[in-house]
């Protein structure tokens, strides 16, 4: 829920436009994957460089490009070099402590949501920055690390399931919103489990113990709303 190792002095008297990654420090390699499908075919894979999403830009097909992993800018500056991507733009992307937003470029859109989920390691919510890149024929998402809410929709482009392989790209980055969203209520649901377990020890054997639940719960619902 902190900012813990997040810091923008590396930014300090950088020109706008300097793509420096501002995050939570990560040791890991990012990792980059694709999906390009139509109604007729459908093609998923791991890539082991960036470059090998080039050629895909201009394809008949839709284009789903993921990168898992922020903290080396050189990836995110390829990408934007071959798609044309504004440097602010790709500057925000690497700043992980952007609000939600959506800008109309000329050729793509571009949003930026949060993406909210219990650590229940930690027992507490955790929000990553999600950037999207919506373009005639292609969606590229960028995530701080591994592991998101998107499953659901991979499993429909795999299996053929609904209409989304039938659709455009849009359709696919509506899919990619609505997900993050619906994984907002999953968050909800386990505050209302912890509230009523809470709840009902407090009738049970009422103690000042559970003050520091309330506080947690309390400070875990401000953060929310922000």
């Amino acid at each position: 829920m902190d900012n813990e190792g997040i810091s923008q002095s590396r930014k300090s008297g950088l020109p706008p436009g300097t793509v420096i990654h501002v995050g939570r420090r990560r040791t890991e390699k990012p990792r980059l994957t694709l999906i390009d499908f139509d109604a007729a075919q459908f093609q998923e894979s791991t890539l082991d460089a960036v470059t090998e999403s080039f050629s895909f830009r201009d394809g008949a097909a839709v284009s789903w490009i993921n990168v898992d992993g922020l903290h080396e800018p050189e990836i995110i500056e390829q990408i934007g070099k071959r798609f044309g991507l504004h440097p602010l733009l790709q500057e925000d992307i690497v700043n992980t402590l952007q609000r939600p937003k959506l800008e109309d470029h000329d050729d793509y859109l571009f949003i930026v949501l949060k993406m909210l989920y219990h650590d229940e390691i930690e027992d507490e919510v955790v929000a990553e920055q999600v950037s999207l890149v919506l373009g005639h024929n292609y969606v590229i998402s960028f995530q701080e690390g591994a592991g998101d809410a998107f499953s659901s929709i991979r499993e429909r482009l795999r299996k053929n399931k609904g209409v989304l392989r039938k659709q455009t790209a849009d359709s696919l980055a509506y899919a990619l919103i609505d997900a993050i969203v619906d994984n907002y209520f999953v968050v909800l649901e386990s505050f209302v489990e912890i509230t009523e377990e809470l709840e009902e020890n407090l009738l049970q054997t009422p103690s000042s113990t559970y003050l520091s639940v309330i506080k947690t719960l309390k400070r875990e619902l401000l953060f929310m709303r922000r």
